[in-house]
């Protein structure tokens, strides 16, 4: 059976990957008055979901019900310039790994279509 992606990068990469991501969203002017709540609640939940996202255990499901993705984000303004610093902040959290660069560049890449799902406004 092939490993997930999940399994490929490991669980202690996909730690230090939210930890680096936050570190710079929780800096970046587009995106930190988007995250208002408790920031190690937020970086658990961001970790669960995609330990479930790249094929892990469901336990973010399990905890706080299906994703449902947009409908989550919908109390946030999120436009183009939103998704555009989130993904890039996801950019360089990613290069910060050390970790085979296709399965990083792999992992990013699934993560791109959903950001931009996420926009709510123009």
């Amino acid at each position: 059976m092939e490993e997930t992606l999940y399994e490929q990068f490991g669980e202690e990469n996909l730690r230090k990957l939210v930890q680096h991501f936050y570190d710079l969203v929780f800096e970046h002017p587009h995106l930190s008055p988007l995250f208002k709540t408790d920031k190690e609640l937020i970086k658990e939940k961001q970790f669960l979901f995609l330990t479930q996202f790249f094929g892990g255990s469901d336990v973010y499901s399990q905890r706080y019900g299906h994703p449902r993705l947009k409908a989550r984000h919908l109390p946030h303004p999120i436009g183009k310039a939103e998704v555009e610093a989130w993904l890039q902040c996801m950019a360089l959290a990613f290069s910060k790994i050390d970790a085979d660069e296709k399965l990083k560049d792999l992992m990013f890449q699934k993560l791109v279509p959903p950001a931009f799902f996420m926009a709510n406004k123009e």
